[in-house]
């Protein structure tokens, strides 16, 4: 039987707690978040408006290589600021390009700063093509100068259409040279010293005053302390042959002036010690180094020789040579009349030298080669000759030689200059020689000697197989076969070769007329040597008979002088 179940138990509701209310009067940290927000912003506007610089106008004759937004402006490879826009002026002889600077940069801007439009140049040398190699990957940009300081600030510039070569940056200072002709230079040739570049060439200008091309250059610091009045500037643009004692000599002073031109200078001995000379003077630029040579030793001594022939090969700057070492250089060249005694009237080139002593000699004998010294060397037979220093190029010196055998000549005067004889033995005078030597030849009739040799020959062929001269040579065999048998008799029984004595001296002399008939029939060389040996032979045979004669006669009168002698008395 189940249980009676119990009535539930009544349901009783949790005790809800009570909320107390208070005034707060903290701050909450929710707030930071927008205020960190608003910090972020204002920072940001103000960094913006800081680095935002003024906007300036530039003036190009065209735009060519410029992108709106996109070009740059550059500083030493630091970006100032980028072009905005490009418009075309009102007039359309150029293009202004607006460029948004950066703040930095507003220091910058005033009269004195230079825009130009960096690209890759041809012209003006390797400098600036150099320059602008970067252009070919990045694309063009504007480069700036701000130039020296203490300018006044502005927002219009006109830029440059070709890069400055000196930079406010970049020490140095600029020099003025004078030249006949350019010469192959151009805007950005180096200039070098001691094979150094140290500067390069600004710009070049006609002179209508002088008449000359006046050149800017610039040489940096601190190599332009070097620059001193007494400095000689030569053009060193291209590459030079010389062929001398040492061989085939090429020299090049750079790759660059090769294409460009270049300038070189130097300064003769201890002229490092003298002051800077100050920008903007000016200098004379020599066509080459050997003209410039002559400036960096002290004032030669003035010479002056006349020639009266081919003086080619022979210019301005040809060296002046004694025993192999240089002592001057020719300094002129002209066709005038020849005024020196003997002379008058004729036309001859006048060659102008100036010899340095101290190239050469010491101080103690430098006189040698002045005044009375010179004189002395005139008279000891010392000339002027016209030399050829390369026979492969053709090119010619002066050369002070000793001529044994030349004509004495008077050391004359013409103003300042000292008139120097002159002896011709250049290649000239050989070839000279050699051609009145081959004239001589030439006018040798060989045709005629050879027809003359011929007949001679067949002459002498016909003497000799003639009958005649075979006759006289068995006529003369015969005799001098009897001389020998009267020999061998003679040892044995005296009488019997006596008798046949003047048997042999009549078949010599026989011997002799037919020797003599055969040559005169043939006609052979009546003068020749062979003739003549000939006729010496027939003339020792004859006398050789006419002994033999003698001797007979003298034997048949006195046979005893076999055993006794000859005296004294008889004949």
């Amino acid at each position: 039987m189940n249980a009676p179940s119990k009535p539930p138990e009544p349901r009783t509701e949790p005790e809800l707690p009570s909320a107390t209310l208070r005034e707060n009067h903290g701050f909450s940290w929710i707030w930071l978040l927008p205020l960190a927000a608003l910090c972020l912003v204002g920072y940001l506007a103000y960094t913006l408006a800081s680095e935002r610089g003024p906007t300036i106008s530039i003036t190009f004759e065209t735009a060519d290589g410029l992108s709106a937004q996109q070009t740059q402006v550059k500083y030493k490879a630091v970006t100032l600021g980028t072009v905005e826009r490009i418009e075309l002026a009102d007039d359309l002889s150029h293009v202004v390009v607006k460029v948004r600077m950066s703040g930095k940069s507003a220091d910058l801007l005033t009269d004195k700063t230079r825009f130009w439009v960096a690209r890759p140049r041809l012209g003006g040398g390797l400098s600036a093509l150099q320059s602008g190699l970067e252009t070919l990957v990045s694309g063009a940009y504007v480069a700036v100068d701000p130039g020296p300081p203490g300018g006044t600030p502005q927002t219009d510039f006109k830029g440059l259409e070709t890069p400055p070569s000196v930079r406010s940056d970049e020490p140095g200072s600029v020099y003025l040279l004078n030249a006949e002709q350019l010469g192959g230079l151009s805007e950005g040739a180096p200039v070098f010293y001691r094979d150094v570049s140290v500067g390069e060439v600004l710009s070049a200008e006609l002179n209508d005053k002088s008449n000359e091309v006046s050149v800017r250059i610039f040489v940096r610091s601190p190599y332009d302390r070097h620059v001193v009045p007494e400095t000689r500037f030569w053009n060193s643009s291209g590459f030079s042959v010389n062929t001398g004692a040492q061989g085939l000599h090429v020299e090049l002073q750079s790759l660059k002036s090769l294409l460009s031109g270049g300038i070189a200078f130097r300064n003769p001995a201890g002229a490092e010690l003298h002051a800077q000379s100050p920008p903007e003077t000016t200098f004379d630029l020599y066509a080459d180094e050997p003209q410039a040579e002559i400036g960096l030793y002290s004032a030669g001594v003035p010479y002056v020789s006349y020639f009266q022939s081919s003086i080619r090969g022979l210019g301005k700057g040809s060296a002046v040579q004694m025993f192999g070492k240089q002592l001057g250089s020719v300094t002129d060249i002209d066709l005038v009349k020849d005024p020196r005694p003997g002379h008058q009237g004729q036309l001859a080139a006048r060659i102008a030298y100036v010899l340095q002593a101290e190239r050469a000699l010491d101080a103690v004998d430098r006189s040698a080669l002045q005044g009375d010294g010179m004189r002395s060397l005139v008279q000891n037979q010392l000339r002027v000759v016209l030399a050829s220093s390369s026979l492969l190029t053709g090119q010619k010196e002066l050369s002070l030689e000793f001529v044994p055998g030349s004509k004495s000549a008077p050391v004359a005067s013409e103003g300042d200059a000292t008139v120097l004889p002159s002896e011709g033995q250049d290649l000239t005078d050989l070839t000279a020689s050699l051609s009145q030597i081959a004239n001589k030849v030439n006018s040798i009739p060989f045709e005629e000697i050879g027809s003359n040799a011929n007949k001679a020959l067949a002459s002498l062929d016909r003497t000799v197989g003639g009958p005649e001269l075979q006759n006289a040579i068995a006529s003369l065999d015969s005799a001098l076969k009897e001389v020998g048998q009267l020999a061998r008799e003679a040892k044995t029984d005296l009488q019997p070769a006596l008798s046949r004595l003047p048997r042999i001296s009549e078949k010599l002399e026989q011997a002799v007329d037919q020797a003599e008939a055969a040559f005169g029939q043939s006609g052979y060389g009546s003068d020749s040597k062979t003739q003549r040996s000939l006729d010496r032979m027939m003339s020792q045979v004859t006398d050789a008979a006419r002994s033999i004669r003698l001797l007979t006669d003298y034997l048949n009168r006195h046979p005893e002088s076999l055993v006794s002698g000859r005296k004294e008395n008889e004949p």
